[in-house]
């Protein structure tokens, strides 16, 4: 449901893995990346109501890990970028071309910098960005306090009582954010039949 999902998602690990290693000179760590992934998808739902990826996340200890790349993370590789297993489940990202951003919008490139510029640095480590995962993302803290390495639902982001509230008390956020969800659900619900 997300234009140009895939493209995205790989642009965007090709951008964080080169500008990681610019700014920082470090190569890119599989926890720099699914934070930063998290970040971009988490605040994008929280400002516009709408994911940057509409990846799936666990809330794992160290923050929000996207499911998906986690688990093909042991040989993922596209024209993009390539994940090595460096041992002792330590993953780095290594970019092979630059990346096209004309799949993000200017909200999504400015997060993007913005994220660049406040964890790529020589002397930041994992620990600084995973814990304010742990103190930024809503959704991270609320699904982890209920349970464990469970599923974020991104509507975690806003407070409860979002589906009661009425369409005057609605943010722009929120009421964007509910109409992706029921497109989502029709959509669903079209491919059961």
């Amino acid at each position: 449901m997300i234009a140009y999902r895939k493209e995205k998602i790989d642009n965007s690990i090709c951008f964080f893995a080169l500008e990681h290693k610019k700014k920082s000179g470090k190569i890119l760590t599989q926890t720099y990346l699914y934070k930063y992934l998290a970040f971009l998808d988490f605040l994008s739902v929280e400002k516009t109501g709408l994911p940057a990826f509409n990846l799936k996340y666990r809330a794992m200890e160290r923050g929000p890990v996207p499911i998906s790349i986690y688990n093909r993370r042991h040989n993922l590789k596209t024209e993009f970028f390539e994940f090595r297993d460096e041992g002792e489940n330590i993953f780095t990202i290594y970019p092979k071309k630059a990346p096209n951003l004309d799949y993000f919008s200017k909200f999504e490139i400015d997060i993007m910098n913005k994220l660049i510029s406040r964890y790529a640095t020589s002397y930041s480590k994992t620990d600084e960005i995973s814990d304010d995962s742990h103190k930024i993302l809503k959704a991270w803290n609320k699904a982890y306090k209920k349970k464990k390495n469970s599923i974020i639902d991104y509507a975690l982001t806003f407070d409860e009582g979002l589906t009661k509230k009425s369409e005057e008390d609605l943010t722009q956020a929120e009421e964007c954010f509910l109409t992706f969800q029921a497109l989502k659900n029709a959509l669903k619900c079209k491919s059961v039949r």
